[in-house]
């Protein structure tokens, strides 16, 4: 089997088995630290926007809600890495969709940089008005992460907690409208290109 298919099937599986899907080397070493990059370009030059929660003209920005800052991503960029994530993410629905039947038709993503001290509470991700986001998924860009940085992603599953360390290549995968969970505070920068995978 195809190295791409492997890691796919890791992620759906882990998320059939547990509502949360796991692959550890979901984004290759070079494409991860390339993106990385990226995210640390658009620091350097200001380019981030603080997050906020909601969608459309419902957006709020509460920093003790959110303290996130985040960049679209975009093929109209033109920028040779992200084109590649997203090739990469075009494989992963193709595969997604032909052995899940899920539907998908679309997605979009955005880098998300968490400085020291930040975090981001117990939240969905499916919005009350649209709920045309189907899936979350995370990939973090986080090199010689260890457990006293902090920065775990909380699950909150229905009968347990569960918290997955951001480190690098990473990605972690569930049902938008099903899970909440939250980012716990983190003990320095936390890197992650994040977004969802839609219908309609």
């Amino acid at each position: 089997m195809p190295y791409l298919q492997t890691i796919f099937n890791e992620l759906i599986d882990s998320y059939i088995d547990n509502k949360v899907g796991i692959a550890k080397d979901f984004l290759s070493a070079p494409l991860a630290s390339n993106l990385k990059a990226n995210l640390m370009s658009l620091l350097a030059t200001n380019q981030l926007l603080s997050a906020g929660t909601g969608n459309d003209t419902k957006v709020v920005h509460d920093q003790l809600y959110r303290s996130d800052s985040i960049y679209w991503l975009d093929r109209k960029h033109n920028d040779p890495h992200e084109n590649d994530f997203f090739d990469l993410m075009d494989q992963f629905v193709e595969h997604l969709n032909r052995t899940c039947y899920t539907g998908i038709t679309g997605y979009e993503f955005h880098y998300a940089l968490y400085q020291s001290g930040s975090f981001y509470k117990k939240h969905f991700d499916q919005f009350r008005n649209n709920s045309s986001r189907q899936y979350s998924m995370i990939m973090y860009l986080n090199t010689n992460w260890t457990s006293g940085d902090g920065g775990e992603l909380r699950i909150h599953n229905t009968d347990h907690e569960q918290d997955i360390a951001p480190t690098n290549g990473k990605s972690v995968f569930f049902k938008s409208s099903e899970l909440e969970h939250e980012v716990l505070l983190t003990n320095k920068p936390r890197m992650s290109v994040t977004g969802w995978l839609k219908v309609g």
